[in-house]
């Protein structure tokens, strides 16, 4: 797939982000969505990380720092054949993160599909 500008990729993120599945986000609170180019430690095949407590093993609310979902702009791209399949990517690596914040663990995941 050929490099995208930034707003190529905020664009087609967007678009990803409406094509959610429906009730994903229902219950989504205090968690924040960040694009970044890589990994810090430089890994080239993580599409997305999720960093935080998953809401059954939360204690008190209000007490909690924000959970964090990072999507990997530069892997995702590398990893697509093309615009469309960037797009189905992005999707599927936020459905992948906001599972494991509702305590879903990658086994699982790949049992339903969303590995």
């Amino acid at each position: 797939m050929e490099p995208l500008t930034d707003d190529e990729f905020e664009t087609t993120l967007d678009e990803a982000l409406g094509l959610l599945p429906a009730g994903v986000t229902e219950q989504l609170d205090n968690v924040a969505l960040f694009v970044e180019d890589r990994p810090e430690n430089g890994d080239r095949h993580l599409l997305g990380l999720y960093d935080g407590t998953p809401i059954g093993e939360r204690g008190i609310q209000g007490l909690e720092m924000p959970d964090t979902i990072f999507i990997y702009r530069d892997n995702l791209i590398d990893f697509a054949e093309d615009i469309d399949h960037l797009r189905e990517e992005i999707v599927i690596t936020i459905v992948h993160e906001i599972a494991h914040f509702y305590g879903i663990d990658d086994d699982r995941l790949h049992e339903l599909g969303w590995g």
